[in-house]
């Protein structure tokens, strides 16, 4: 057991339970959303797929240039601190949206925070420990977003019946406040002056970055076209009849399956190599989306919820892996800031696209794209070479 926590250090755990409490806040009211917008408010799939990808696309222009600055001034946590903390202040907004409109403008702002906190964050996971843990220590902070999801979905579905949409939304604000508790107990590394990282501009940083690495973000980008999401999957869930309340749990479900499986697949990614466990994950989605088409009962929906678990654990963290392997000391911020804006900018015509299939020609369309997709971003994934290209690192001492 004590293995199996090497590598995850303070500074990890720390930021695991700003990822917990940060999500709790968050999955008591986005899984709802769709909801909201459809049973209450009256919008339709396609107006659904351009909330969840016009809110993506709006905060990604954020993350790189977040990502930029805090290389090029040395420091993270400032980036954290306000970022979460604008997420904290926004979401219980919505409580006052009684159009889609303001659900649309309420979700941009609240994701602008995410924008820009998401590089920093994970540049500070790994000036936290040795490279050789980077998949664990992702997978584990992932791991803990997940818990947080879990458990504030499970108070959305205990909750709505009671509370209603606009109370629940307005109770979301008080998890959120512990965040900022946990952001203060982070240790951020000092870091000596990088003579590069002053003078480069944004543009510079990117072109720096190597071409392997680019390769892969636009592989990543391709995928996260097709990447419907899981607001498509509650909306399969409901087109079977299912309530809002047991849709949320299917969602609780899935949530459940990543979290379990999100640490020990960084782990593997350590030990075997991120582009197996990579490969493996963009193949699982099209299993996901092709095995929807035929998802019509309880079970059938149950092992399509947890196969996307699965999937998204396997992706989700070992993505950031794999950038932090491949990007030079002084621009893993700019790094991993681009490959979020990279997929996060395929969010809006993603959703789109999966919106307007589903309007026009049903869910199964949706399905079949995302999955086309899946596997044209795996035959891509080919060309990615393996080979790390991790520079030597300063000693990182324990308490961080």
């Amino acid at each position: 057991m004590k293995n199996w926590f090497k590598g995850i250090t303070r500074n990890v755990v720390l930021l695991g339970f700003v990822s917990l409490f940060t999500d709790l806040t968050s999955q008591m009211i986005f899984p709802i959303i769709p909801l909201y917008l459809t049973s209450v408010l009256g919008a339709s799939a396609v107006v659904v797929g351009a909330v969840e990808g016009a809110a993506e696309t709006t905060a990604s222009l954020l993350k790189v240039v977040s990502g930029y600055w805090s290389d090029k001034i040395q420091k993270r946590k400032p980036f954290i601190f306000v970022g979460y903390g604008l997420s904290s202040i926004t979401k219980p907004l919505f409580a006052l949206a009684a159009f889609w409109p303001l659900v649309l403008g309420i979700r941009v702002i609240e994701r602008i925070g995410k924008g820009i906190r998401g590089a920093p964050r994970d540049a500070i996971i790994t000036d936290s420990c040795e490279p050789k843990y980077y998949g664990k220590a992702f997978g584990f902070q992932r791991a803990m977003d997940g818990a947080g999801s879990v458990m504030g979905a499970i108070m959305a579905w205990l909750l709505l019946p009671i509370l209603g949409y606009k109370d629940l939304f307005l109770i979301s604000f008080w998890p959120g406040l512990i965040v900022i508790f946990f952001i203060f107990l982070v240790k951020e590394k000092k870091y000596e002056p990088v003579p590069e990282a002053e003078k480069t501009t944004l543009k510079l940083s990117i072109k720096l970055l190597p071409n392997n690495l680019k390769l892969f973000v636009l592989v990543s980008a391709v995928f996260a076209l097709g990447h419907f999401g899981y607001a498509f999957l509650l909306l399969k869930a409901k087109s079977l009849g299912f309530s809002d309340s047991n849709s949320i749990l299917l969602y609780v479900f899935f949530y459940l399956i990543y979290t379990i499986m999100a640490t020990p697949a960084g782990a593997l990614s350590d030990k075997f190599g991120r582009k197996i466990i990579l490969s493996i994950g963009f193949l699982l989605f099209a299993v996901t989306s092709f095995g929807l088409i035929f998802a019509n009962t309880l079970p059938t929906l149950l092992v399509a919820f947890a196969i996307y678990g699965v999937f998204f654990a396997m992706v989700d963290g070992v993505q950031r892996a794999f950038v932090a392997d491949t990007a030079p000391k002084h621009l893993k911020a700019t790094a991993l800031g681009l490959l979020q804006t990279a997929i996060a900018l395929t969010a809006l015509p993603g959703g789109l696209i999966a919106g307007l299939l589903w309007e026009n020609f049903g869910p199964n369309a949706t399905f079949i794209y995302g999955g086309t997709l899946s596997i044209i971003s795996c035959l891509l994934f080919m060309f990615v070479k393996t080979k790390k290209i991790i520079e030597p690192e300063a000693d990182i001492k324990a308490e961080v």
